[in-house]
């Protein structure tokens, strides 16, 4: 009797036990899919539903959870937000803006006229809702309703320029894109985080237009009905960011545990394509700022899928663990000094650090990054991942510069100098054809202290002709390379840069590049840029171009520059920029070259104009070279 009943308990402890499962083998499942199709097969269905649970997504605690939210209300964050969330409590949403305003920005490609309408209004719901739920007084719940509304009465939640002829704002087609998932997300948490607070009839539209806009168009696209949502194959932040979003609104708001499992499934096969975009050494074409925001969404993505499998999907290592590591450790080793970052591709020279930083935080909390923030996210859903751990997100350790980065896959050196005021440069190789290029094979960044003093001029305003290959800051005429026989650099994986040769050391960098292939000129028949630092004394940066042709051909290099320019003598150029002085002393062999200075007439992201000197030999040459040595005048300079 006493045996069986031991027998009993044991039973019962076992039936009652709580199961585990090992972490989905993502490998494995990436091998089950039906060859290229992002819709996921039958054999992945089934291997996703051991790993995630029948109920929704829950991405927070709710508003009802007090001991939660008086946690966030006692933080320092928590504080900042209600105060933010307060003095907007009057304003009004500043959506729907007007067909003809939003025809106009399409044509016009003028994001100014309702970008910031948009966002502004998403920031604030954002706001207003956190606030709510850290007050728990109902003094917002107006406010949220009408931007709610607001929201809901757009013919179209598509950035105008995303919006090919208007298809969308006239009803003739729905697609995802940086923006609408952003409104999905943000209406998808107010009715999760607030429920019964929100009157039924908002929250039956809020769950209507989420299918409508969201959820079906997800689906018809990867299930390969149509090609709106180009981005799912894409190796560009669109991806990540656009997934994540969709993904998660399907989550959070179907009521189909098989519907969710397939837009998981669909995810995950989506994200090879996205990581491919980055080098093996982690390498982001896209710049330091893009990586925060496609990187810091997928990271965003990682977070809530491992709370969402209790920790059985795995995104922090996907399918290549190593490569997850470069990723996230690229903004430490691409930064210069002095929180500046090469301004290469789209991007800007200065990266701010004070303000929707979720990438560096995770990464902070993952990786060992050391990233130490305690600020407030750029966006609600990002708050909400760092709020429901919020000791997590910060690191003790500092950063430790090296000497030198190097980027081997895709040819990117970060040369640090020694000095009291750094003299230090970022020079790439790349193609021109990565994500958000620009015609740049060769270009560098020199860097003084924290002033640009030559180089790459960075990214255009974002308007009509912003991304065209004529443009003139994005092609290689408004970059620091050679210009032959009037050619320009070609576009094309097939037009890249080589580094054949590297010697690194605490006095000296030297960088050898081979960027004859960035040129469609048949008579070129080699073209060698070098990169020498001289980390001694004040320090000395130089840039050579040594070529050869079977004919005689025009050969000119460039500096780029937003410095004052002063041309002393034939061979002497003083750049004059903020405080700083920096001779460049040219060199050429072969023949004599003129200088010529012509501002950039494209606006910059920078709002500042900047200068092209184009230094070209008078004569057509078979072979010569061409050297611009920049040394800082500044005597306090040396350490």
């Amino acid at each position: 009797m006493r045996i069986q009943k031991i027998v009993t308990l044991l039973t019962a402890l076992i039936c009652f036990a709580p199961t585990s499962h090992a972490a989905l083998d993502i490998d494995a499942f990436l091998k089950l899919a039906d060859g290229d199709s992002i819709y996921p097969s039958a054999a992945q269905i089934e291997l996703l539903s051991a790993h995630v649970p029948d109920a929704k997504i829950q991405p927070a605690p709710s508003i009802n959870d007090r001991v939660f939210w008086e946690r966030i209300a006692a933080s320092k964050s928590g504080k900042t937000l209600l105060e933010t969330a307060i003095s907007d409590f009057e304003t009004k949403p500043e959506i729907p803006i007007s067909d003809a305003i939003y025809r106009r920005a399409q044509k016009e490609g003028n994001r100014g006229i309702y970008k910031p309408r948009y966002y502004d209004t998403m920031e604030r719901l954002g706001h207003f809702i956190l606030a709510e739920c850290i007050e728990n007084k109902g003094r917002f719940l107006p406010q949220i309703e009408t931007y709610g509304q607001s929201i809901l009465d757009m013919k179209s939640w598509l950035h105008p320029n995303h919006d090919k002829g208007c298809e969308t704002l006239d009803g003739k087609s729905v697609s995802i894109d940086l923006g609408a998932r952003l409104f999905g997300t943000h209406l998808a948490l107010a009715e999760w985080l607030l429920g019964d607070r929100l009157p039924d009839t908002l929250r039956a539209e809020i769950r209507k237009q989420l299918r409508w806009r969201i959820t079906d168009s997800y689906f018809r696209t990867c299930r390969g009905e149509d090609e709106e949502n180009h981005w799912i194959r894409s190796t560009s932040n669109w991806n990540s960011v656009c997934t994540s979003g969709s993904v998660f609104v399907i989550l959070a708001s179907s009521d189909d545990q098989y519907e969710r499992l397939a837009a998981l499934g669909c995810a995950l096969n989506s994200m090879p394509a996205y990581m491919s975009g980055f080098g093996k050494d982690g390498y982001c074409s896209e710049g330091v700022g893009y990586w925060g925001y496609g990187f810091g969404h997928y990271l965003y993505f990682a977070q809530i899928l491992h709370d969402y499998s209790e920790g059985e999907i795995d995104l922090f290592t996907f399918n290549d663990a190593d490569k997850l590591q470069q990723v996230a450790r690229f903004p430490e080793r691409f930064h210069i000094q002095n929180g500046v970052f090469p301004a290469f591709s789209d991007a800007n020279i200065t990266n701010p650090t004070n303000f929707g930083n979720f990438g560096k935080a995770v990464t902070a909390k993952y990786y060992g990054s050391p990233w130490p923030y305690d600020s407030i996210q750029e966006h609600m859903h990002e708050q909400l991942v760092q709020w429901t751990a919020l000791n997590d997100y910060n690191s003790d350790s500092i950063p430790d510069f090296q000497a030198h980065s190097f980027f081997d896959d895709r040819g990117i050196v970060i040369s640090r100098g020694q000095q009291a005021v750094p003299l230090s440069i970022a020079f790439k190789a790349g193609d021109n054809d990565e994500n958000h290029n620009h015609s740049d094979v060769g270009t560098y960044s020199i860097i003084l202290g924290e002033t640009l003093v030559a180089g790459d001029i960075g990214k255009p305003v974002y308007q009509a002709g912003a991304f065209s290959p004529r443009n003139k800051a994005r092609s290689s005429w408004g970059h620091p390379v050679p210009r032959i026989n009037g050619t320009l650099q070609s576009n094309g994986a097939e037009h890249f840069g080589k580094i054949m040769y590297t010697d690194f050391s605490d006095a000296r960098d030297l960088v050898e590049m081979d960027i004859k292939a960035a040129y469609a000129v048949p008579a070129l028949e080699t073209l060698i840029r070098t990169m020498d630092n001289e980390k001694s004394s004040r320090g000395a940066i130089t840039i050579k171009d040594t070529f050869t042709a079977s004919e005689p051909i025009s050969f000119g290099t460039t500096i780029m520059t937003y410095a004052e320019i002063e041309f002393v003598s034939v061979d002497t150029i003083l750049l004059n920029i903020e405080d700083q002085k920096v001779q460049v002393l040219i060199q050429s062999d072969g023949g004599t070259v003129t200088f010529k200075d012509e501002a950039v007439p494209v606006r910059l992201g920078s709002g500042k104009t900047a200068y092209r000197i184009g230094i070209d030999f008078t004569q057509p040459l078979q072979l010569g070279s061409i050297s611009m040595q920049f040394i800082p005048m500044n005597p306090t300079n040396e350490k």
